[in-house]
């Protein structure tokens, strides 16, 4: 079993006849879609929309396939001149077929009846959705020269920031007694079973970061700035409505699950508090053991193999979804994961699917911990999803961001409920609800804290530049108002608007609370499960599959949940004090 990934099924390498063809194919294709613009008529509506989706879909196999190995490849290496060079032309390239594209949906919004026309084919039936918002979209869009303009200074504007940032993060070397760690090696650390290595770890990876931090800062404004300007021009109120718009979310959702979030704060203070007292802290836990083991035995601190977390995985899916594993057994096999951090390789994890080739690509910083093995269920739960979407027509593989983190959440849940369940030490069931209520922790106190950041970021970047001191006492404050006084005050991570990607897209703003939507819609979606059995599953994966052609609500509705009403969430926070309350009564012994 290899720890590298393959990208052979994209392909073998820059020097793949296939790459050359597809690389120099894509300006064919642009070429092709501005003369099929020639021949759009309105008399033959169901002509013209036929054509314009063919085309779309080839231009789009091309570019996802290129765009996939190329983004792949600099993930892995960021150094790389040569990637740099070609993910520039391919994106200088794509942005040629912008305006082409815009006039095509500006055909599509032009079309009095569409829904007359899509029922006269099967075809159009199945971009129906697709065709739908298309022509909804087009109170927000802008000229077809301001789109292509927009499309082509991104560029040299927010994705040459944000690669300023993933550059600068994932080559930074961290200066850890008398050795150079990346910054995934010396984040890791923070699950190390020596308190004393945590710390100096922490203080090391936080020293780290000022040399870098102006920088930085310049990529957070000026791709906020870029977001605020976009989102003005366009007609929206805010980058967030924008954002929720085109997530196909509404914000009365988002507002009933941050309302509930909002109110269960405490039950999760009570357990921070509580841990740090098993710690030795008297003022609240410092960041750097945010993710300590209790180290109540020595099995506390077991490291597993890639091979072992494989079985891992299997073992406890199983029971849940045989496609599942069977998914997961590919993924090891056929060199799915690229494991380990490495200097130039990118910090954290994400999956790519896939869906054109019915595979994935999962990246990780594997180090042997119990949440590694979490991490690899997470990311494995994009794989499943790129699965349930795969046999759509290419245009209908796009899921919108809040449904995005529900698979990979869900596993998680699955994983970690059944280690739980079937543990009868009582310490070491200990052990494993802990480390679910970090996970959960994470996805409510931090995602609350990253979500406040982010607005006040947006507000402020309206009207002045924010250097990297100021930017880190935001990041304090929204810290303290999502942790309260269960965290030491006078220790917490200052630079995390460095360290987290979210941040660094200038389409994509508010990646934050996609994450506590994921994981409370999940545990929502597994009580289901417990309760329905065998028969929820197909539920699940039909739910999946549509949630590239529905809106977030419709695709919750059709498992029986309204994501409106704020009950919904308390009901799913409800399943995460039981586990706090279980953890507050077992250390009672401690």
């Amino acid at each position: 079993m290899k720890d590298t990934w393959s990208l052979d099924a994209l392909y073998t390498g820059y020097d793949d006849p296939n790459f050359t063809k597809d690389m120099q194919g894509l300006q064919q294709l642009i070429n092709d879609l501005n003369e099929t613009l020639k021949h759009l008529s309105h008399e033959d509506e169901l002509k013209s929309l036929t054509e314009i989706l063919k085309k779309q879909e080839q231009l789009a196999l091309c570019s996802w396939k290129l765009g996939s190995y190329l983004s792949l490849r600099q993930s892995t290496d960021t150094s790389d001149a040569q990637t740099v060079a070609l993910l520039g032309q391919l994106n200088q390239t794509a942005s040629e077929g912008t305006k082409a594209l815009a006039q095509m949906d500006g055909f599509i919004q032009a079309c009095a009846d569409i829904d007359k026309v899509i029922q006269q084919s099967e075809y159009l039936k199945e971009y129906e959705y697709l065709l739908k918002e298309t022509k909804q979209d087009g109170k927000y869009r802008l000229s077809d020269d301001v789109e292509a303009v927009i499309s082509k200074l991104n560029i040299s504007a927010g994705d040459a920031w944000s690669n300023l940032q993933e550059y600068l993060t994932s080559t930074l070397e961290v200066a850890y007694q008398n050795k150079t760690l990346t910054l995934s090696e010396v984040r890791n650390l923070a699950y190390d079973n020596d308190p004393e290595v945590r710390k100096a770890a922490y203080e090391a990876e936080l020293k780290a970061y000022a040399p870098i931090s102006e920088s930085v800062a310049f990529a957070l404004n000026n791709i906020k700035s870029q977001v605020n300007t976009i989102c003005d021009l366009r007609g929206f109120k805010s980058p967030l409505d924008m954002t929720l718009y085109y997530s196909r979310m509404e914000r009365k959702t988002l507002e009933a699950m941050m309302e509930a979030i909002t109110a269960a704060l405490p039950m999760f203070h009570s357990y921070l508090k509580r841990k740090a007292e098993l710690l030795g802290h008297k003022d609240g836990l410092p960041w750097y053991d945010l993710f300590a083991p209790l180290n109540i035995t020595q099995k506390a601190a077991e490291k597993y193999t890639v091979e072992e977390a494989k079985a891992y995985l299997v073992k406890h899916f199983a029971p849940f979804a045989k496609d599942l594993t069977a998914m997961i057994e590919d993924a090891f096999a056929c060199e799915w994961i690229d494991f380990y951090p490495r200097k130039g390789k990118v910090g954290g994890a994400f999956c790519a699917n896939l869906p054109f080739i019915k595979q994935s690509r999962v990246l990780t910083n594997y180090d042997g911990e119990l949440g590694d093995i979490v991490t690899l269920a997470h990311e494995l739960g994009h794989a499943y999803h790129g699965m349930m979407i795969e046999d759509h027509r290419i245009l209908n593989t796009d899921y919108s961001m809040p449904v995005a983190e529900t698979a990979s959440t869900f596993n998680e849940n699955i994983i970690m409920n059944a280690a739980i369940t079937e543990e009868n030490d009582p310490l070491q069931r200990l052990i494993l609800i802990e480390k679910q209520l970090q996970d959960l922790t994470q996805i409510i106190c931090d995602i609350y804290s990253r979500y406040t950041f982010e607005s006040n970021v947006f507000e402020k970047r309206k009207n002045s530049f924010m250097f990297a001191g100021e930017l880190c006492d935001m990041m304090r404050k929204a810290q303290q108002e999502a942790y309260g006084e269960a965290l030491d005050h006078n220790c917490l991570h200052p630079y995390m608007w460095i360290n987290k990607s979210h941040y660094y897209s200038a389409s994509l703003s508010f990646y934050n609370f996609p994450y506590a939507f994921g994981g409370l819609f999940a545990r929502g979606l597994v009580a289901r499960y417990e309760k329905e059995g065998e028969a929820f599953v197909d539920k699940y994966r039909a739910m999946l599959k549509a949630t590239t052609v529905s809106h977030v609500e419709d695709v919750a509705a059709m498992v029986g949940i309204d994501l409106r009403q704020r009950s919904f969430w308390e009901e799913s926070l409800a399943t995460c004090k039981v586990r706090i309350d279980e953890f507050l009564e077992l250390t009672k012994e401690l």
